[in-house]
């Protein structure tokens, strides 16, 4: 980053400004300030950019100065759109962090942290030549309707004419009619962020005397008596509450707009038209109307006491165990000092359920920051966080690039939860290990919260670089659900099982609903079935895009891709062999939906996975349903392992815990244990003791009786002990490169070399691959990956780093690149 500072200047004086551009190219731009837009220019404010031949771009001022690039000419900037920055410093600092940690380019991290609202939208806009007269004679069809549309709209945008035309390739059309004098073509920016607006009423201050009100009631209680009406609402409400909007003045009068409309034009009501909030629980009361148990107290005190000297601690406390309530009594402590506090949250179906009950306690206080939000949305709540009308945020990863002033506290629940990295696009960042820097550069505090810790803050705590607090028990002494496996394979041969659910499953199920009880069960896929498979010649369905199977989703009738979305209607004969006898094999939520509405008719069945939860408050329904006992039994995908806690909910159901433990990732074993255990926790947490049926193929398999004895350091030592002897985290770091080609010989030419490169400066033992993925095609690029392993002790991270980056500069500077894309990921899985 080029070290610009804001220094004072004069109104003639010529500047320049460094920006961040949201692309991904390797150094920031400099442009020239114009003299009128001396005064305006500071770092952190936003600025109109052209970067390429016409395109204009929203940029991040990143610095000013008075030396111009040396390499190009700099062009002028266009416009400043901000009167105060909306980009801190420590922002900027944490993402120059970021795009060097991650090896991305801080272009990548600005368009990741700014909402889309504050990036402009660049929209070409197309205009007749109104000086050069044309012979309308001459044109073709499509230009003779595109001069007829712009008569009578002065403005066409590019995408206006594809509507017009029904087709996409308009350019060629409009670069003849431009070429001819016909149009203009200029490019305009439009600023996409618009504040709600509401119009509140107030009356006028002349009918505040009684003499002039009585006088104005008996004119239109004869003349316009709904008028009258609106009057004695507004009169009404305003002994209610300070400020009266119109809609709640016709809701409250039932007059109707039109009345009001008629008394604003008479001057008896003052209109003012006002931004307003769009979030809905800005006027909620705190209270506070709970007691930490003697364990929880002993860790909260444990906890603070360990942050005098450590900046990052780990509370590993069971589900249950009451983590949520030493989080609410951190945060009231930090807000008591006049500091911001984050609480990082995994999904977004977690921070739609926790929000209701943080309410409670913080009000206004809090803020609320995920992708469900609209763009409006988002930019509100990014600048009450910049204001510090905020202080608290809970929110998922995204949340780390709001604009915080003061953050004191940074709460990471769930904190061994895969959510917390983001895998496309760049940056590829965990929020979890952005969070500790983040806290670090306010000289705040971070706190990880899970009953079940990744590895690695595990490992961290042992060796005491964190500190490490404890919750062994469950709040108000509820017991741990009782686990019970069943085996598959043994019900099969028995004939006890109905389609997916063994004899025990279905009776455990049947019991709890003869209780008025709740039902969870879960199944680590959706959709109907993975694959559509021909019985005579095995021929499956495939992406015409990605090197996977199509999974059939039975309320679409359609098969789906879940890499790139691609669908396809579900044949009804093999088009390999031309026979009738396709069969769907294995099965996801929606089918175990289907098939337990058959097997227990009266009972109300939901689904919760990325299906059915697409739209914006179709999760929240789902949740307060679960909540009000409108729902008996909830299928889910990982959705439902994730912090939900319902008090009549007793059963949980593990429908095929195989297709967890048999995945080929080395972090297989840990991944299972800590979703079983999650979905586990689910089950019995308030009074009655809750139970937990697993189905498997493979009953005596080790996770799961780690899982049935919850003994995570059984777990944690076994596994710890294969992943030092096979260089894996928390011993070794690793960094994946995954290179990408539309052509799978010249992608395998590629790779090769880069490995070759690669090795030449680490060694064969640190150079895995290059190999395959098990997705070896996605979106028509073929992938090849190539896997670093650097010991931590013995190599300097970063010098691997800036080794690799000038790796992969050497290789794109060759003819053989051409057409690849190399992707790193730091700190992959």
């Amino acid at each position: 980053m080029l070290e610009f500072a804001q220094a004072e200047h004069t109104d003639r004086e010529t500047l320049f400004v460094e920006v961040i551009l949201p692309l991904a190219i390797a150094k920031n731009y400099t442009y020239r300030v114009p003299y009128e837009l001396n005064d305006s220019v500071a770092i952190g404010k936003r600025a109109v950019v052209q970067f390429g031949k016409s395109k204009l771009y929203t940029a991040i001022i990143a610095g000013i100065g008075k030396q111009a690039p040396e390499k190009y000419e700099a062009k002028y900037l266009v416009e400043i759109l901000d009167d105060k920055p909306v980009v801190t410093h420590e922002q900027l600092h944490f993402w120059y962090w970021l795009a060097d940690y991650y090896m991305c380019n801080v272009g990548e991290v600005m368009s990741a942290a700014l909402p889309s609202a504050l990036k402009l939208a660049s929209e070409t806009k197309i205009m007749l030549n109104k000086d050069f007269p044309v012979d309308r004679t001459t044109l073709h069809d499509k230009e003779f309707l595109i001069v007829e549309a712009l008569d009578i709209q002065p403005e066409l945008t590019i995408s206006d004419i594809v509507k017009l035309l029904g087709q996409k390739q308009v350019m060629p059309i409009l670069k003849l009619l431009f070429e001819k004098n016909v149009i203009n073509i200029s490019e305009e920016v439009s600023e996409r962020y618009k504040p709600r607006k509401r119009t509140f009423i107030t009356l006028n201050p002349f009918y505040n005397d009684p003499d002039n009100r009585r006088e104005l009631f008996s004119i239109l209680e004869k003349k316009a008596p709904k008028q009258a009406d609106a009057v004695l609402a507004y009169i009404k409400l305003s002994r209610q509450q300070k400020t009266i909007s119109k809609n709640e003045l016709i809701e409250e009068s039932g007059a109707g707009a039109a009345s009001i409309k008629t008394l604003i034009e008479k001057e008896v009501f003052i209109p003012e038209e006002k931004n307003v909030s769009r979030l809905y629980f800005e006027e909620e009361e705190a209270i506070n109307n709970f007691e930490l148990s003697e364990q929880q107290q002993e860790a909260l005190k444990s906890v603070s006491d360990q942050f005098a000297e450590k900046d990052v601690v780990l509370l590993h406390g069971v589900t249950s165990s009451g983590k949520t309530q030493i989080y609410i009594r951190l945060i009231e402590e930090m807000i008591q000092t006049g500091r911001q506090v984050l609480y990082l949250l995994p999904e977004i179906a977690l921070t739609t359920h926790i929000i209701e009950r943080l309410r409670v306690y913080f009000g206004a206080n809090i803020g609320v920051y995920h992708s469900r939000f609209n763009d409006n949305e988002r930019v509100e709540v990014w600048q009450k966080v910049l204001n510090n009308e905020y202080k608290v945020v809970l929110g998922a990863r995204s949340s780390v690039f709001l604009p915080f002033n003061d953050l004191g506290l940074i709460i990471v629940d769930e904190e061994h939860e895969t959510s917390y990295k983001q895998f496309d696009p760049a940056p590829r960042y965990n929020a979890r290990d952005a969070a500790i820097f983040l806290a670090n550069m306010h000289a705040g505090k971070v706190l990880l919260g899970s009953a079940t810790p990744s590895f690695e803050s595990y490992y961290n705590a042992r060796t005491h670089k964190y500190g490490f607090t404890e919750l062994s028990e469950r709040f108000g002494g509820v017991e741990m659900p009782l686990v019970e496996i069943v085996s598959i394979a043994e019900e099969t041969k028995k004939k006890t099982i109905q389609s997916h659910f063994t004899s025990v499953l279905i009776a455990d199920i049947q019991q709890a609903l003869a209780n008025k009880e709740q039902v969870i069960l879960f199944q680590n896929r959706r959709g109907y079935a993975p694959v559509l498979m021909c019985k005579m010649c095995a021929y499956t369905p495939k992406c015409i895009n990605c090197d996977v199977s199509l999974t059939f989703h039975k309320s679409s009738g359609k098969l789906h891709c879940h890499y790139c979305g691609y669908k396809e209607d579900s044949p009804i004969i093999c088009p390999a062999c031309g026979s009738t006898h396709l069969e769907y094999k294995g099965f996801g939520t929606e089918k175990v939906e289907d098939e337990l509405s058959l097997i227990l008719p009266d009972a109300r069945i939901a689904r919760m996975d990325l299906d059915t939860t697409r739209s914006r408050n179709s999760l929240q329904t789902i949740l307060n349903n679960l909540e009000e006992k409108k729902i008996d039994i909830l299928v889910g995908t990982q959705m439902v392992a994730k912090g939900l806690d319902f008090a009549d909910v007793t059963v949980i159901g593990i429908i095929n815990a195989d297709s967890l433990l048999k995945f080929p990732d080395y972090r297989a074993n840990e991944r299972s244990f800590q979703m079983l255990a999650q979905v586990s926790g689910r089950a019995g947490r308030r009074g009655k003791q809750g139970k937990v049926v697993i189905q498997t193929y493979d009953p005596g398999h080790r996770v799961i009786k780690q899982v049935i004895e919850n003994d995570y350091k059984d777990l944690y030592f076994t596994e710890m002990t294969e992943r030092k002897s096979f260089k894996y985290p928390p011993f070794y770091r690793l960094i994946n490169l995954d290179i990408k080609h539309k052509d799978p010989e010249v992608l395998y030419h590629q790779a090769i070399y880069l490995a070759k490169e690669l090795r030449k400066h680490f060694g064969d033992e640190r150079v895995i691959g290059p190999q395959a993925p098990l997705v070896s095609r996605i979106r028509n690029f073929y992938i090849q990956s190539i896997l670093l392993k650097f010991e931590k002790d013995a190599i300097s991270i970063n010098k691997a780093k800036t080794v690799i980056r000038d790796t992969i500069t050497q290789f794109q500077t060759t003819k053989l690149s051409k057409g690849s894309i190399v992707q790193p990921d730091v700190d992959p899985y």
